[in-house]
């Protein structure tokens, strides 16, 4: 494992569950795992950071029984520490938690890697880098927003691609730089080439007829763009 990810640094397409028909979750995540997807994003909203509710442990933690992907945790509430135990126990493998949501970053950074899992940060559209710049080293992953977060099917922000190269700048080789927020066959290049190496795909995935091969063509065009290999 690697940067708390899988297999070796690359690409990697992680197909959003916020997206998934919520009537046949378990058949939509395995339909992605048998595709080739290594990823899982989960997306937990608490209708107070954002506004909107999403899904907790209890869903998790039945997926977790039914799949071997690697579950990334993006936790968009307002007490990250508080809940972080109860997603570990459900099965995270990592978590990110928001920098807008506390003034100790550190801190919060510290109790999830206490869990013994992965730890990620993330940043709004008009959040900056300053904002993280004092625990970068300490972290696996940042994630950049590319739409507010809240809700799925939004349209891509091109203004957060200056981040994402400051970003690709400031990370080690083997730190994750993730995007979420209108990723998909339009948009994934121009990421890739900022830099991106992980993907969140929700609609452009699990919205598509064919949600296998949709995952397959996202993994293709970021990977000619960015030269790495898929996951």
């Amino acid at each position: 494992m690697t940067n708390g990810f899988p297999g070796k640094p690359g690409i990697r397409i992680a197909p959003s569950l916020l997206a998934a028909d919520f009537a046949r979750l378990a058949e939509s995540v395995a339909v992605v795992e048998r595709a080739g997807a290594e990823v899982l994003h989960l997306d937990v909203m608490d209708g107070h950071f954002v506004p909107n509710i999403s899904f907790g442990p209890p869903i998790i933690a039945s997926l977790r029984e039914r799949s071997k992907m690697f579950f990334d945790a993006h936790l968009m509430i307002e007490e990250p520490k508080r809940y972080a135990e109860a997603f570990a126990k459900a099965g995270c493998d990592l978590i990110t938690f928001h920098i807008e949501v506390t003034n100790d970053p550190a801190s919060v950074v510290d109790h999830i890697r206490a869990l013994n899992i992965g730890v990620g940060v993330s940043i709004n559209p008009t959040t900056p880098v300053e904002s993280v710049r004092d625990i970068l080293d300490a972290v696996d992953m940042v994630l950049v927003m590319s739409v507010w977060p809240g809700f799925g099917g939004q349209s891509f922000i091109p203004d957060v691609l200056g981040k994402v190269e400051q970003l690709r700048g400031l990370l080690r080789d083997d730190q994750r730089l993730e995007i979420d927020g209108g990723i998909d066959a339009a948009t994934i290049g121009d990421a890739a080439r900022a830099g991106v190496d992980t993907f969140v795909a929700g609609t452009a995935v699990f919205r598509r007829p064919d949600p296998a091969h949709a995952f397959a063509e996202l993994g293709s065009l970021a990977a000619a763009a960015g030269g790495a290999g898929v996951g």
